[in-house]
């Protein structure tokens, strides 16, 4: 399918697309290549030709589709297009890996492209969050809770509030980023290959392995253990909701009835297809959407890893694989949308004002009867919204 019905997608077809995990498939296999020469498994010259291959074989998705579904996976395909551009050097193409161990190792490679993009468009969302907490400080706002009025809150504490989710996602995609692990286990999780091997240069293989991808070395293959994977997805949802409850506040705030925030689209940004005066808080509603999405395709996952069996998966490996890219895919778009969002929100300070004004005596009320000043109801808002801003500006976590 197009993206036509995934708005906004296609800034992650480069990450996410076929060819991409195609190039992830072929740089495990180069790896692998290199990790043998350095166990002593196969020649150096021959690793040299396995990586000179990889840099010349075409492989298209669509032509290999029926191999695909023979398999039952994308990397044999990959595997056998690469032993036959390989030559004589095809015997130390995917030796002694299986298919999950290449493409665990692939999805792995794609996560980190993937969460590198995330976190730069966090580091934009959050730089221009503290720009509104600071700006905002001191802007008193109405409090609403449960829909009612509550006490009065600021404009800075919000946005401190969506800094903060945005800060702790962050973290967490950065944490998650030094945790991705290779995949290497051989048909049944025992590593057989180092069978064949001296003493010792068994360990070679997943340390050499791991260090040519920069990715982590496992104490123990993870074919029926999937927390990397879950890991990965609690993550991404991680990162949406945060970015879905920024979304809903200023959609929820920008409605013409409220109009105490609005998000500023570029021109034709918006624009509604029957009435032209209009002016749709796109990004809103998409990443609104996408956060409601997101949950389930980790639930996947987890369903996924509850219903692994033997020392390889008969199904429940293989139905992970869409939904991990999927929300790969939708966190990266999520995260792509609420770059701009943050950076062009406006804040209608008149409305917010008038707002406070007319309903002061139901926000002040908790201090009695009388009507008193809204600003004088903040408790510690400023120290709150000062705190999250020195976090954000010192990278050190509360």
């Amino acid at each position: 399918m197009s993206g036509l019905l995934s708005p906004g997608s296609q800034v992650a077809a480069d990450l996410l697309g076929d060819q991409a995990l195609i190039a992830a498939l072929l740089q495990t296999e180069v790896a692998w290549a290199h990790a043998l020469a350095a166990a002593g498994a196969v020649s150096t010259a021959q690793a040299e030709a396995v990586a000179a291959a990889a840099d010349t074989v075409v492989i298209d998705p669509h032509s290999t589709a029926e191999f695909t579904a023979a398999a039952g996976n994308p990397a044999a395909p990959v595997a056998a297009a690469l032993r036959a551009q390989a030559d004589a050097a095809a015997p130390a193409v995917h030796r002694g890996l299986t298919s999950q161990d290449a493409l665990d190792t692939a999805l792995m490679l794609l996560t980190r492209n993937a969460f590198r993009q995330i976190a730069t468009d966090l580091s934009t969302t959050a730089d221009a969050l503290a720009d509104l907490a600071r700006e905002h400080r001191d802007t008193v706002a109405a409090g609403r809770t449960l829909t009612q009025w509550a006490v009065p809150v600021t404009v800075g504490l919000r946005a401190a509030q969506w800094l903060t989710g945005v800060l702790d996602a962050r973290q967490l995609i950065l944490d998650r980023i030094e945790e991705l692990p290779v995949q290497y286990g051989g048909a049944a999780g025992t590593r057989a290959l180092g069978a064949h091997l001296a003493p010792g240069e068994s360990d070679v293989l997943p340390t050499e392995f791991a260090r040519r991808l920069q990715l982590r070395s496992p104490q123990l293959p993870w074919h029926t253990r999937r927390s990397p994977v879950t890991g990965v997805g609690d993550a991404a949802v991680t990162v949406t909701d945060a970015l879905g409850v920024l979304a809903a506040d200023v959609a929820l705030l920008g409605r013409p009835e409220i109009d105490e925030l609005r998000e500023r689209g570029a021109p034709g940004h918006g624009t509604s297809s029957t009435m032209p005066h209009k002016q749709n808080p796109v990004r809103s509603v998409l990443i609104r959407s996408l956060a409601a999405q997101t949950p389930l395709l980790a639930a996947q996952l987890h369903l996924a890893a509850a219903t692994a069996v033997d020392e390889r998966p008969d199904g429940a490996w293989h139905s992970e694989w869409r939904a991990f890219v999927q929300l790969l895919e939708s966190t990266v778009t999520t995260a792509s949308l609420a770059a701009p969002l943050a950076t062009g929100l406006e804040v209608h300070t008149d409305a917010t004002a008038a707002r406070v004004e007319a309903a002061a005596p139901d926000l002040t009320a908790e201090g009695g009867s009388s009507v008193g000043d809204p600003a004088s109801y903040l408790g510690d808002a400023g120290r709150f919204v000062d705190l999250v801003l020195e976090r954000h500006a010192t990278g050190t976590r509360p």
